[in-house]
């Protein structure tokens, strides 16, 4: 999986419709390598469901795990993935719809809307079918989905997610709207998105923390706090993540990938690669090779 991303690096969402701002998937974790989703963030609000199995969510650098008949909604602009650490699969059902659809009046927008999603302190809630309003909001999801296909499937959505606003808003304490959360959010998204605009080139620690105005050490804290890993590891695997697409659609030799990339040689590229996907570059391209044969 990977992710395209707008001018301001948040992920551009491949709605289902152009007309409509949803999105709605039922995927496997398998489907990532390595069963890690990229980490992304967009405008959009971001449903999960858990159908069975279970995965770990990071929301910010928190850690939840969802566990079969769980989910859980990430709010607006939230740096979040999903992943599974002992690479067991998970069968989820994904839903993205942008807070727009909620707007029906301004009135909606400044009483409901706005200040549910600039709640810095509400980076996403985890529902629980043992709780009877979040019970409801994954029975909403699941039907979301079940539904997708009908003729009149944008109304049903709509309608949906004005019950899980519903839901959201009558029950959460009104005390944590009021609650202000510091600006790592913001700084990790500037040096996430210096990353992604210039991954290409070479980069250093020093670098990345510039761009969010912070320090070497505070860079490595923060980059350790969302993403579990050092920002430099971070770059790598942006990289290695950019590559596979090269490795799937191109004719590009491995050297030529290893510099559009920014590993800088081959061998480097090489090395990284199989520490991270237990193969060779040249052995996951035959792979996929087949595979494409196979589904022919």
């Amino acid at each position: 999986m990977t992710i395209e991303l707008k001018d301001d690096r948040s992920e551009k969402v491949h709605y289902d419709s152009l007309n409509y701002p949803i999105y709605i998937r039922r995927a496997m974790l398998s489907q990532c390598l390595n069963y890690t989703a990229p980490s992304h963030w967009h405008d959009d609000i971001e449903l999960i469901y858990i159908i069975s199995g279970f995965m770990d969510y990071n929301v910010n650098g928190n850690i939840i795990r969802l566990h079969e008949r769980e989910g859980i909604f990430v709010n607006s602009r939230q740096v979040h993935y999903g992943f599974s650490n002992e690479q067991k699969d998970c069968d989820y059902i994904c839903i993205l719809f942008h807070p727009l659809l909620l707007c029906t009046t301004l009135a909606y927008e400044q009483e409901f809307v706005s200040p549910l999603i600039n709640n810095d302190a509400l980076p996403y809630v985890k529902l629980n079918k043992h709780t009877d309003w979040q019970s409801e909001i994954l029975k909403q999801i699941v039907a979301i989905y079940e539904n997708r296909h009908k003729n009149a499937s944008p109304l049903y959505c709509q309608a949906a997610f004005s019950a899980i606003w519903f839901y959201l808003c009558d029950n959460l304490p009104v005390e944590t709207v009021l609650k202000k959360q510091s600006g790592n959010l913001t700084i990790i998204r500037n040096m996430v998105g210096y990353i992604q605009k210039n991954y290409a080139e070479t980069i250093t620690l020093k670098e990345i923390a510039a761009a969010g105005s912070v320090g070497e050490s505070k860079c490595c804290q923060l980059f350790k706090k969302f993403f579990t890993q050092t920002p430099i590891a971070y770059l790598n695997q942006y990289r290695l993540n950019k590559s596979l697409d090269y490795l799937r659609d191109t004719d590009f030799t491995v050297s030529e990938i290893a510099l559009i990339t920014g590993f800088g040689s081959a061998s480097y590229y090489a090395e990284t690669f199989r520490k991270y996907y237990k193969q060779s570059p040249s052995d996951f391209r035959k792979q996929q090779i087949n595979q494409t044969k196979l589904n022919a």
